[in-house]
């Protein structure tokens, strides 16, 4: 990871109310049952997940720097992130995954963007606004790229 930069994610207050954690059935749940599985027996607990991680600093990252070379986006992006799988929930690589927006929370929204034939990072539909979305419930905060709509 690059150390003289800032991690482009942040970890999330997982003890705040309504926060989902996603926890399900573990081992807990099959340690003392009467016949011996393959999880008692080699101690498999499952892979590592990735819980209460934030990445809107990488999405702004990435809307700020619309219409620089991809190459070297991805590489600064990379070098700050734990994984690049949140890097392309935002940008489409091929024309059949654009979107013009893509919801990243409960009710976060963020313009989708895709890489050009000249190798830049472009905007999906750069003429979306906030005020162009609808929100589908009303007690919640809707934004995109940050900005609120829906508040009328």
């Amino acid at each position: 990871m690059n150390n003289n930069k800032k991690p482009l994610y942040r970890k999330v207050n997982t003890r705040a109310r309504g926060v989902q954690h996603d926890f399900g059935g573990d081992f807990k749940h099959s340690r003392h049952k009467k016949r011996a599985s393959i999880e008692q027996v080699k101690g498999a607990m499952h892979g590592k997940k990735y819980r209460g991680l934030d990445y809107t600093p990488l999405y702004r990252f990435l809307l700020s720097n619309v219409g620089e070379q991809w190459d070297e986006i991805f590489k600064e992006a990379s070098s700050r992130l734990d994984q690049t799988a949140p890097i392309f929930l935002l940008v489409a690589m091929d024309d059949g995954e654009k979107q013009d927006y893509v919801r990243t929370g409960e009710s976060s929204y963020f313009s989708g963007l895709f890489v050009d034939d000249s190798g830049k990072l472009q905007l999906v539909n750069p003429d979306l606004k906030a005020k162009d979305l609808s929100p589908f419930c009303e007690c919640c905060t809707h934004t995109l790229n940050g900005k609120v709509f829906g508040t009328e």
